[in-house]
């Protein structure tokens, strides 16, 4: 198994972000809003803010999906 960055694992590396996932059965957009809240601001070369707007950008794609569904 390869262990996956430090900035995706937990902190007693029990689970990574996958792992949590899979284990509640979340989304491509839910899984990524809390892939990029998970890692913001500990990714070396990328900076808090971008990674909370990319985890905003994956919340309003699920929020238009599920209004298109209603």
């Amino acid at each position: 198994m390869v262990l996956p960055p430090i900035h995706y694992q937990s902190i007693d590396n029990s689970k990574d972000v996958i792992d949590f996932c899979n284990d509640y059965e979340i989304n491509f957009n839910k899984g990524n809003v809390i892939k990029y809240l998970v890692r913001a601001g500990e990714k070396n070369g990328e900076s808090e803010l971008k990674d909370l707007n990319k985890a905003l950008d994956y919340l309003n794609r699920e929020i238009k999906f599920k209004q298109t569904l209603k």
